[in-house]
């Protein structure tokens, strides 16, 4: 095999399919939170490992037409973790929580002020949100579109798909709380902060998407 067929290959494999490490981070840590899951007869837990094994199924249906970035992949395996390490880690008794479950997902950051389910909330949505833009911009360019570009109405519709993607979370959690008998998922004030988090998020991932944008084209 000659070299330039070596690395044509290699590039395909890192455009066209998923990078490896991803997808051996993203097992090994699925592996791990299936044997934890059972293991603490967390049923809430294992409900949820279901519901993302499906959307990883999801994700690399629109991969295969979108061709995420490997920031976006690796965005939402990281997610995925932060997901499972929230519901499934214990915290130590000296630390500060929302509720009866000494876990991650109940741990005060800031006492009083911002708990771990809050930053995931916002992060995930964020990565949630560029992931839009990154499918939005690939649908624009198979249309003819040559310069697309992240204008104010684009990025406000892909924000708004991402809070869509957070309520639909909250009717899954809302799912858990009606199929498994005791749940974490928290009360209507906390499906409130957990909308707010959401929303913080997209804005955040918007602004970071159209100043990148501005600072390439400058560049450019």
């Amino acid at each position: 095999m000659s070299e330039s067929s070596g690395d044509s290959r290699a590039a395909a494999t890192s455009t066209a399919g998923w990078p490896a490490g991803v997808v051996g981070f993203t097992l090994a840590y699925m592996a791990a939170s299936v044997v934890g899951a059972v293991a603490s007869g967390n049923r809430e837990f294992v409900f949820y490992i279901v519901v993302m094994c499906l959307l990883l199924a999801i994700v690399a249906a629109i991969h295969r037409r979108v061709r995420y970035s490997r920031v976006v992949l690796w965005g939402l395996s990281l997610w995925g973790l932060a997901h499972m390490a929230g519901g499934l880690l214990p915290v130590p008794a000296s630390w500060p929580i929302n509720g009866e479950h000494r876990v991650l997902y109940s741990w005060w950051v800031i006492p009083d002020l911002l708990k771990y389910d809050q930053i995931v909330h916002a992060y995930g949505f964020g990565v949630t949100t560029l992931a839009c833009w990154e499918g939005l911009a690939g649908i624009l360019r198979r249309a003819g579109e040559q310069d697309v570009q992240p204008t104010l109405g684009r990025l406000t519709l892909c924000a708004a798909a991402a809070m869509g993607f957070g309520a639909l979370n909250e009717v899954v959690e809302f799912a858990a709380t009606l199929l498994v008998p005791e749940t974490n998922v928290g009360g209507y004030i906390n499906t409130g902060w957990d909308l707010v988090s959401n929303l913080v998020g997209a804005v955040l991932a918007a602004v970071a998407i159209r100043m990148f944008s501005s600072r390439r084209a400058g560049r450019g």
